[in-house]
């Protein structure tokens, strides 16, 4: 990847964000000031919840941040906290690539829960049930998630490649080959899965390649 420009965003009040059925707070949890995420819809059907941040479009580069995903109170039965990073995100939210965490997964004692611990989509045409359904495993991984602990999270985007890191490591957890929007520049934004209480630091570092 060629050299890239290092820009620090910082979220000081929810009104910077876009807020696509969700409800979005500043709070401080676990010693951190935190933008707090959680869906505001109840209409049924595949509707994204996600809050866009202030920036501009991003195409190829590293987003940074750390996040906390927990089931909420009341939360269905197939809740596992979902929360992640959507980048490349179109005009109206109506298509993007995103990465999420499935916190309470990684220390089930089902391996099978385990290993759908991490995973990749790429709304409308790609959403996770079609992935695992057509290729088993490809996008979806295993990492450890300490629940409603922060954890960092890095995502380096080039072209058409795209890769996952958790917690400081050097080798990301989940790579992807083959985005399935292809090299599109778009928004990043802040993504919440039903059924979940999302907190996000409110800082986040993006590079962009030159």
């Amino acid at each position: 990847m060629a050299s890239r420009s290092r820009m620090v965003l910082q979220v000081s009040s929810t009104r910077q964000l876009d807020l696509r059925h969700v409800d979005a707070k500043l709070v401080t949890y676990r010693g951190r000031r935190a933008i707090r995420l959680q869906e505001s819809h109840q209409e049924g059907g595949d509707v994204q919840s996600m809050a866009i941040l202030p920036c501009p479009a991003f195409t190829d580069g590293s987003i940074e941040i750390s996040l906390v995903g927990i089931p909420r109170r009341g939360a269905p039965d197939f809740a596992r906290g979902f929360v992640g990073i959507a980048f490349r995100v179109q005009p109206d939210a109506s298509r993007f690539e995103a990465f999420f965490l499935r916190p309470t997964n990684s220390r089930a004692e089902d391996q099978l829960r385990r290993n759908h611990s991490t995973q990749y989509m790429s709304h409308p045409d790609y959403p996770w049930f079609r992935l695992r359904e057509e290729a088993p495993c490809v996008y979806e991984s295993y990492v450890d998630l300490p629940l409603g602990a922060w954890t960092p999270v890095r995502i380096v985007v080039d072209g058409s490649r795209a890769s996952l890191f958790v917690s400081g490591a050097t080798q990301p957890c989940l790579i992807v080959n083959d985005l399935k929007l292809g090299r599109v520049a778009g928004q990043i934004a802040l993504w919440v899965g039903s059924g979940t209480l999302a907190y996000f630091s409110t800082g986040l570092v993006i590079r962009r390649a030159a």
